[in-house]
């Protein structure tokens, strides 16, 4: 399984030095598993850092206590989750729709405020990919928010507009899964 990486990738990259000062638009996409948990990792990695972060969820209940919540409530960084749970499966998809257009004017408010060196959005993607809000409005805000502040967006099916716009993209890819492979169930600390 091991590939061999592309020219300047995957060798070792100097910390010390001059280096040009962006903020960043990253996007964990794909089939497989690990976009939220290497959302949170960063956002973890910053906060130790003491800059300030913050998370908004779109498919999260605001009733959500899993795992990354409870770490980050013992920490006191802030997550706000806003969603319904499962978007593809929602009863009622106006109120879905509703629910990420209101958590997207809330990120929006965090992201212009001057308060915040990381954003977090999380599930984001859906928000784009059901065409909840127009692509064209989120590339503009994202092109117009703070000049150092890294804006760090999860979920399947980005859209190749927010792909060409981003900084950085890492897609997950699904080579195996015990769910499918043997039928375990989600566990706790691995997938909640």
């Amino acid at each position: 399984m091991s590939e061999r990486a592309p020219d300047g990738f995957g060798e070792h990259q100097p910390v010390k030095g001059p280096r040009k000062k962006k903020g960043l638009l990253i996007v964990n996409t794909g089939n497989g598993k690990g976009k939220t948990t290497a959302a949170f990792g960063m956002a973890l990695r910053a906060w130790g850092r003491g800059m300030r972060v913050a998370v908004y969820q779109f498919i999260k209940p605001p009733t959500a206590n899993f795992g990354e919540h409870r770490a980050a409530k013992r920490i006191g960084l802030p997550v706000h989750p806003l969603g319904d749970g499962f978007t593809w499966k929602s009863k009622d998809p106006e109120r879905t729709r509703a629910l990420a257009i209101e958590q997207w004017g809330r990120a929006c408010r965090a992201m212009f405020s001057g308060e915040l060196d990381v954003l977090v959005l999380d599930e984001f993607t859906y928000v784009l990919h059901y065409g909840w809000l127009p692509a064209s409005e989120v590339l503009a805000a994202l092109a117009d928010r703070p000049p150092l502040l890294h804006v760090v967006i999860t979920g399947r099916y980005a859209p190749a507009e927010l792909v060409a716009a981003a900084d950085l993209v890492t897609e997950m890819t699904l080579v195996k899964h015990p769910y499918r492979e043997q039928g375990i169930k989600a566990q706790p600390g691995v997938e909640f």
